[in-house]
């Protein structure tokens, strides 16, 4: 028999949509709308790969999700410690929904280190495992623990599971040939597969992975699948847990196509690859590895049957000179970095602006100065984009809002660079990079046309009749100069750092000259077609919220729960930051209030008042997280009803 619930009642975060009772003392069923779990251990307890199994059987499942991995810097933090502290969490529901979530429903602790570092952001009635065998006496005292929050209490605000996972974990391996120190390693499956249980997950694909990940050692995958099996078993026979969660497909959150699950980078690097086999050119990249951006090198590594050559240089300039002679040799040139790799990289890409060639420089922000926080994120590399180099040396910014948006961003950045010749600042951060979405794969016939032409006979004819080829004779259009495949005939031409004259190429010092070509090159960036900004304004709103890359998922959310709660607020969002949309200065205009949140000290803002002499306000948040949509709310009302 099935009852209803008569009025929806409120599951910490989630809303409980139905009950199912089970005859004969069977488990309950509740039917929740949306859960988010935040796994969290040590560095090397395997929160990211746990994490990761739960979120692609989500994905398969058909849910809406959002994932936000937190993790330390070092390779190996100390073991125990707050530092040391890895998590993952994971927002899923039966609808849209467009962040990982403000505060977890369920933490699984695997430490008391875990247990400290993420208390705080839990709401009392939350759901907290626990792993009590690694609440021995001296784990407690090296997090700041006097006495044991199991026993003393502290925890009595939340629904509390202790569960021994290493002593379960290596009772149900005994029968494996593994030491005590092998079997323990999996106990980071035996919580995959008692939350699995929890929340229905399918199992098939897990079961399938880890197969394929120990391929050359049977065993140890063996090992690994029966200790997800005795999680998913012991919630099933534990009185413990007495009630497992439902939280159905997402069916009508998806426009009808083929999904997968997919992070910002690898969204980033599929682009990458997708723009090549549009403009008919091999793919080079040239990289040095730097987080949170490696990943896209490990990526593009795979796929040489696309006709990819993936370069790791010995240093971010050798990178990126490399990439900049590809570009030379007619390739869609890439280099990827992060901030610190931007300064190293500067100089060169000052040349790729005088050379006029088109290069993709794909900056993963986090937070700095110097080697700041490397596993962090921030839109700290705004301005370092726009004028991070010595000289008049106009670059062109876009920026992805969502993991998903890096593929479509990769295609536009390599439109801009290859339609007028210019390197193109790509920037993600962070939050996108390591996050996850499901992904709607496209179309072959929804693809832009990239396809260029190269250079392939003179193109000006001299006074005396003399037909030649002038490598810097400008498309009419576009201003953009002709790209010559070196080893053309005919078309030599000098190359080199030093200004060029105008037409010719040849090296100038005249000051009339430079003065020309420095205007031209600034009207080739402002001359670039973009959309006009989109506002969302449905209410005739007196203010306006404006953002810029991963900020539009928390933004978005703050503004709905805005609109639910009566208020009125635009609501608009930037993916080119050079130039700027043509329409973006007639929209400031039209509204009382211009709100600006940003993950730095606000440079997006001093852009706006410096182009538009509009007197935006700036929200500012530089803690390594990015911001949560009931803080961003709390923000905007106010600023509502100043």
């Amino acid at each position: 028999m099935t009852s209803q619930v008569s009025s929806p009642a409120e599951h910490t975060d989630g809303t409980v949509v139905g009950e199912q009772r089970k005859p004969g003392g069977a488990k309950d069923v509740r039917r929740l709308d949306r859960v988010i779990i935040r796994f969290a251990g040590d560095s090397g307890d395997g929160m990211q790969l746990t994490g990761d199994r739960f979120t692609s059987e989500t994905a398969s499942f058909g849910n809406d999700l959002s994932t936000l991995p937190n993790f330390p810097a070092e390779i190996r933090a100390p073991a125990g410690t707050l530092p040391g502290v890895s998590s993952f969490q994971l927002h899923f529901a039966d609808h849209d929904i467009l962040t990982p979530g403000d505060a977890p429903n369920v933490l699984v602790a695997m430490n008391p280190a875990a247990l400290k570092a993420n208390i705080g952001d839990l709401p009392r009635g939350a759901e907290i495992i626990v792993n009590t065998d690694e609440f021995t006496k001296r784990a407690l005292q090296k997090v700041g623990y006097d006495s044991s929050p199991l026993e003393d209490g502290s925890l009595d605000g939340y629904s509390l599971h202790p569960v021994p996972l290493t002593t379960l974990t290596v009772e149900a391996l005994k029968e494996f040939a593994l030491s005590r120190k092998e079997a323990e390693r999996s106990k980071n499956m035996f919580a995959l597969g008692l939350l699995s249980w929890m929340y229905h997950r399918p199992t098939e694909g897990t079961e399938k992975f880890l197969k394929s990940k120990f391929a050359k050692k049977p065993d140890i995958a063996k090992a690994n699948i029966a200790a997800f099996r005795a999680g998913w078993n012991f919630g099933e026979t534990t009185e413990d847990f007495a009630v497992s969660y439902e939280v159905a497909p997402a069916a009508k959150a998806f426009p009808v196509g083929t999904y997968r699950n997919i992070s910002g980078n690898l969204a980033l690097a599929y682009g990458l690859v997708t723009a090549s086999q549009q403009a008919d050119l091999p793919l080079f990249l040239g990289s040095y590895p730097i987080t949170p951006a490696s990943d896209i090198l490990h990526e593009l590594s795979r796929h040489k049957n696309f006709g990819v050559r993936t370069f790791q240089a010995e240093d971010e300039i050798a990178g990126i000179g490399a990439a900049l002679g590809a570009a030379f040799g007619g390739s869609l040139a890439v280099t990827t970095t992060s901030g610190p790799g931007v300064a190293l990289k500067s100089e060169t890409i000052g040349l790729a602006v005088s050379l006029e060639l088109p290069l993709l420089v794909v900056d993963i922000q986090r937070g700095g100065p110097s080697t700041g926080l490397p596993t962090k994120t921030e839109q700290a590399d705004l301005l370092q984009a726009m004028y991070g180099r010595n000289g008049e040396a106009p670059v062109p910014v876009i920026a992805p809002r969502t993991p998903a948006d890096c593929f479509d961003a990769a295609l536009e950045a390599a439109r801009i660079a290859l339609t007028y010749r210019t390197p193109v600042f790509l920037l993600s951060d962070g939050y996108l990079a390591n996050g996850s979405e499901p992904w709607r794969i496209p179309d072959l016939d929804e693809l832009p046309d990239l396809r260029v032409r190269f250079a392939s006979g003179p193109n000006h004819t001299l006074a005396d009749g003399t037909e030649v080829f002038w490598p810097y004779k400008r498309d009419p259009q576009t201003l953009a100069r002709p790209w010559a495949v070196p080893g053309t005939p005919g078309l030599e031409h000098r190359i080199g750092g030093i200004e060029k004259q105008d037409g010719t190429g040849n090296i100038s010092y005249d000051p009339a000259n430079h003065d020309f070509m420095v205007r031209t090159r600034q009207a080739k960036i402002d001359g670039i077609e973009v959309p006009d900004v989109e506002v969302d304004d449905p209410h005739g709103a007196r203010t306006l919220v404006l953002g810029w890359g991963s900020t539009y998922g928390p933004i978005t959310a703050a503004v709905r729960r805005l609109r639910a709660a009566g208020e009125s607020i635009a609501q608009a969002h930037l993916r080119h930051l050079n130039p700027f949309p043509r329409n973006l200065g007639a929209v400031l205009q039209s509204y009382d209030k211009v709100v600006v949140p940003e993950m730095n000290l606000g440079q997006l803002a001093t852009l706006i008042r410096a182009k538009y002499l509009v007197d935006a306000q700036s929200y500012n948040q530089v803690n390594g997280m990015p911001f949560k949509a009931e803080q961003l709310a709390a923000a905007l009302k106010e600023a509502i009803d100043d």
